[in-house]
């Protein structure tokens, strides 16, 4: 990998519109593919008397991998531009997305969100728009795909680009600066050079709108924090926390406390690919020991932070979530699992404070009664037991959810200011 600035991508929209075809080939087209799968690829194409390298080999072969679960992790594949060095959140089903985008383990910068020139947009197009809106994606490229189904019709693409941009209006996201891509994630055209087959098109192709698009704030001006993944035992060196920094700099010598458990103590080493470093950065997975914090003082779901800055342990919090899958309705004293970083907690619906109209974030009710699938709505919440989370304003990073419910994703939301305990 290198030097450059790193961006989480989400890819969404509808799970036929052909996201994991268009992943495929970004990887295919910046050489991201691992040489061992282009050259088994090679010799099986020729083989079979094709010569040459078929793209639609490396499709196979993913989809093959992913089904078997082995090598190729797409749901993390990186791939790498003259501007930046990407981390593809792939999302192929909403519940996965919904997960992905909110337990922080992703939290994407900007999406491309894929339409299919054939088919327009579709509900699940909809809710992924809506969900990326709401947790805080920052600029949307439209790769209207699939214009070879459509004859690289210029009026199939004009009519799919005015569908989408009636349903960015209705979120309230930024037309005047988005890209409306046509391309054909099979065949390649428009994503690594430009196409003779849409003459009509003079806009950027997709690699170039992905090298355009604007640079994340480092979150390292934010205090540390940095949710704990593991803890383990290492003979000789003791006890080892083992997570994501997600905001901050942990620094060897630094003093530092885990919320909720509420113990402290220095920073003795930071390990990273089994080797020693002196500090670690937002987005690096780190191992690290502390002087004087056991095995059991600490667990998963703890946040670490500066002893002198510790992270936010909520007695209640205020939060906006959209509701997207429940059987019937939510009241007061409904109490869920909340997925919030490596946190699992129960916690309950203390109040519904008001409704939220999704498609302008107006306030359509105050105090309603319930809510039910669709809506958005600013609730209170209590945790069941101590939970360390920090308004999505200050930082982003621990202040995103997920709500889970009956082995389901039935909401996301973000903090919007925490009550301390």
């Amino acid at each position: 990998m290198s030097d450059e600035q790193h961006q989480n991508l989400a890819i969404i929209g509808h799970v036929d519109h052909g996201k994991s075809t268009l992943v495929g080939r970004l990887l295919y087209e910046t050489g991201s593919v691992p040489e061992h799968v282009i050259e088994q690829h090679k010799e099986e194409a020729e083989e079979k008397g094709k010569g040459g390298f078929e793209f639609a080999y490396v499709m196979d072969n993913l989809a093959e991998e992913r089904e078997r679960g082995v090598t190729i992790d797409i749901a993390h594949q990186e791939f790498s531009t003259d501007a930046y060095d990407f981390t593809i959140v792939d999302c192929p089903g909403h519940r996965d997305f919904v997960k992905n985008m909110i337990t922080g383990a992703s939290q994407a910068d900007n999406a491309v969100l894929v339409v299919a020139a054939d088919d327009g947009v579709q509900p699940q197009t909809q809710e992924h728009v809506f969900l990326a809106r709401t947790l805080g994606i920052g600029e949307l490229i439209v790769a209207v795909n699939k214009m070879d189904l459509v004859d690289y019709s210029e009026s199939d693409y004009k009519q799919t680009v005015e569908e989408v941009k009636d349903l960015l209006n209705q979120v309230r996201f930024d037309t005047e600066n988005a890209s409306f891509i046509p391309i054909s994630a099979f065949e390649g055209d428009n994503i690594a050079e430009e196409s003779d087959n849409t003459g009509w098109y003079d806009g950027d192709i997709l690699l170039t709108a992905l090298n355009n698009l604007p640079a994340p704030e480092p979150p390292t001006d934010a205090p540390l924090r940095l949710p704990i993944q593991d803890v383990y035992t290492i003979s000789g060196i003791g006890t080892v926390p083992v997570g994501r920094v997600e905001t901050g700099i942990l620094n060897t010598g630094d003093n530092v406390s885990f919320q909720p458990s509420d113990v402290a103590g220095e920073v003795k080493t930071v390990e990273m690919h089994h080797e020693e470093v002196p500090k670690a950065e937002p987005g690096d997975n780190v191992g690290f020991n502390v002087r004087g914090v056991g095995k059991d003082d600490i667990r998963r779901g703890d946040v670490c932070g500066p002893a002198e800055d510790p992270p936010s342990v909520a007695e209640t919090f205020q939060a906006q979530i959209v509701v997207m899958q429940h059987p019937s309705v939510i009241t007061e004293g409904y109490t869920p699992v909340f997925h919030a970083h490596t946190a699992q907690v129960a916690c309950t619906v203390e109040s519904i404070d008001k409704k939220i109209d999704p498609s302008s974030g107006e306030v359509a009710e105050e105090n309603p009664d319930f809510i039910q699938n669709g809506d958005a709505a600013v609730v209170t919440v209590r945790p069941q037991k101590p939970l360390s989370i920090e308004p999505s304003s200050e930082i982003p990073e621990l202040g995103s959810f997920a709500i889970r419910d009956m082995g389901q994703t039935i909401a996301a939301g973000k903090v919007l200011s925490v009550n301390e305990r």
